[in-house]
Parts: C-alpha cells; sequence; structure tokens
C-alpha cells in the first residue's frame, strides 16, 4: 500500500468519525462516556537502510577466481577466450530469447529484484517481535484503532499494511483472508522474477552450441589448412564455454538467490501476519510474544 493510499483510507476514517460525532450531537446516535478526540498522525518512518551483501560478493568473486585460476593452470592464455563472434551470439540471442519469453515488465521486475539483492536491508524478526508487542500494550485501553497514529512509525511495508488492513476489516476472518490473499502474491512475483532468470539460464547453453556450430562451419570453409583448422576447432568451442558459464554462473545463480530470498521473506511476513491477527484479537502482550517467538531462529531465541 503506498503512502496516498495509506492517506485515503486515514481520510476516509476521519471523516466516519466526524459523521458519528454529528450524529450524537444531533441525537441521532448515544455518545459515549468517552469524547472521541482528533488524531494528530505521526510523520512517515525512515526507510530501513540498506546494506551490501558482503556474502553474495565474496562467492562472486571466488566464482570467478576459480575459473580463471583453473584455465592459467591449464596453460591457456586468458586473452584466447575473448572471441567476438562468441560473446555476439550467446549475449544477444540470450538476451533476445528472454525478450520472447518474459512479458517486459516482468522482465524488468526480475532485473531490479536481481540488482536488488546485492543490497539487502536487514531484518531483525525479534526486533519486529517487539515492536508488535509494544503496539498490543499501546491498544489495549484504546482498541486497534488506538494504533492509527503510531502506523507513520513503522518502518516495515508489510506489517505497515498489514495493521492499515486490520483497521478496515470488519472481522478476524475477513483481515486473515486478506493478508494471506497479500502473502500469497508477494510469493508468487517472486517466484515469477526467479522464473525470468531460471528460463535464461537453460537458453544460454544451448546457444552457447549454437554459436559452437557457426565456429566449426568456418573451420570446414578453411580445411585444406590442417594447422587453422586445430586452431580454428578450439576457437569455436569457446562459444560453448561462454554459454555454459553464463548460465551456471550467473543467471542460475540468481534464480536460486531470488527464491531463498523469497522463502526468507514468507517466514517474516508469516510471522508478521501471526502478530496482526494477535493485535486484532485484542490479545495480552505476554500470549503475542509466545506466539510470535515460534518464528525465531534458534540464535534469535538464545539471544
Amino acid at each position: 500500500m503506498n503512502p496516498r493510499s495509506w492517506k485515503q483510507s486515514r481520510d476516509q476514517r476521519e471523516r466516519s468519525k466526524h459523521e458519528w460525532t454529528a450524529a450524537c450531537l444531533k441525537g441521532r446516535v448515544s455518545a459515549p462516556a468517552i469524547v472521541l478526540q482528533p488524531v494528530k498522525p505521526a510523520e512517515p518512518a525512515p526507510r530501513t537502510p540498506r546494506k551490501l551483501d558482503i556474502w553474495m560478493v565474496a562467492g562472486i568473486f571466488v566464482a570467478i577466481g576459480a575459473v580463471l585460476s583453473g584455465i592459467a593452470s591449464a596453460g591457456i592464455r586468458i586473452g584466447y577466450f575473448f572471441q567476438p563472434t562468441g560473446v555476439l551470439i550467446v549475449l544477444g540471442g540470450t538476451v533476445g530469447v528472454t525478450f520472447i519469453t518474459t512479458p517486459r515488465r516482468a522482465l524488468y521486475r526480475a532485473v531490479r529484484g536481481a540488482v536488488a539483492l546485492l543490497w539487502t536491508a536487514a531484518e531483525n524478526r525479534e526486533a519486529l517481535m517487539e515492536e508488535i508487542v509494544a503496539f498490543s500494550r499501546t491498544m489495549r485501553p484504546k482498541g486497534i484503532f488506538g494504533l492509527e497514529p503510531l502506523i507513520g512509525q513503522v518502518r516495515q511495508p508489510f506489517l505497515r499494511d498489514a495493521l492499515l488492513l486490520a483497521m478496515d476489516a470488519r472481522n478476524r476472518g475477513e483481515l486473515q483472508s486478506m493478508l494471506e490473499t497479500k502473502l500469497r502474491q508477494v510469493e508468487k512475483q517472486g517466484e515469477t522474477d526467479a522464473r525470468a532468470f531460471e528460463v535464461a539460464g537453460g537458453f544460454a547453453p544451448t546457444i552457447g552450441v549454437l554459436g559452437t556450430v557457426v565456429g566449426l562451419m568456418d573451420v570446414l570453409r578453411q580445411f585444406s589448412n590442417i594447422s587453422s583448422v586445430a586452431a580454428g576447432t578450439a576457437t569455436a568451442f569457446v562459444s560453448t564455454i561462454y554459454g555454459l558459464a553464463l548460465a551456471n554462473l550467473v543467471l542460475l545463480p540468481s534464480a536460486q538467490r531470488m527464491r531463498a530470498h523469497v522463502a526468507e521473506q514468507y517466514e517474516m511476513h508469516e510471522m508478521l501476519v501471526e502478530g496482526t491477527l494477535c493485535l486484532f484479537d485484542g490479545l495480552h502482550p505476554a500470549l503475542v510474544r509466545d506466539r510470535l517467538s515460534c518464528f525465531l531462529r534458534r540464535e534469535e531465541q538464545r539471544a
């Protein structure tokens, strides 16, 4: 839910409160002992700072370094693998096939998601649990609408949207249905992004073989010169190496990393859904902590 939607939802609730107060003044509704006071919303919370994923960067350098070291140990010059024809066929063919198999918007989201993996926002589950427990203490005397002035302070986007849905829901079943739908949609989007890279990784080796065939055809044109045939055959297989390297060192690992990220986010979102339902039910803070502690990992529980 974007800030504009949140503001519109907040304005609708404010109008409902003013209409209800006007009805009380006209005598159509019996006013309670507590008079509704206008609530000043909090300022929007700053975004969670992102940090470079050192572990992923280290994996990239280890993979590239291992391949280059293996080539050097075989006594082959690195410059031997720089073949413009193979690069053009493999990269151009893979990109073209990806354009065909993946819609433009889906491909844009997938590329943006892959780049975002390098800069991750650390999510502390224990801190989120304590934040929800603090919300349960705040809302006990006022109900779920007592959290409205605090929503702007929530940094976690999924939790912020879940709290807004909790204030708009009419009953627990409706809220749970909306949260589960949102949870499935987030998971589905992540799987779609990973699938785009997986499909590209499946085509890259085949396109590399195509580049090798093109190279061999060029070699056969010079079949009268045996020495050039031997050198040209070795050069032709560079396209196959390009395809295998692109698939197994870039595309497929990116797809698996995106799936791992989605799985981790799904676990955390499940905890936030449970916490939101606990807040909607008005459970005691101690019970809220007991329920949410089941979603913590062992090292977080020891801490």
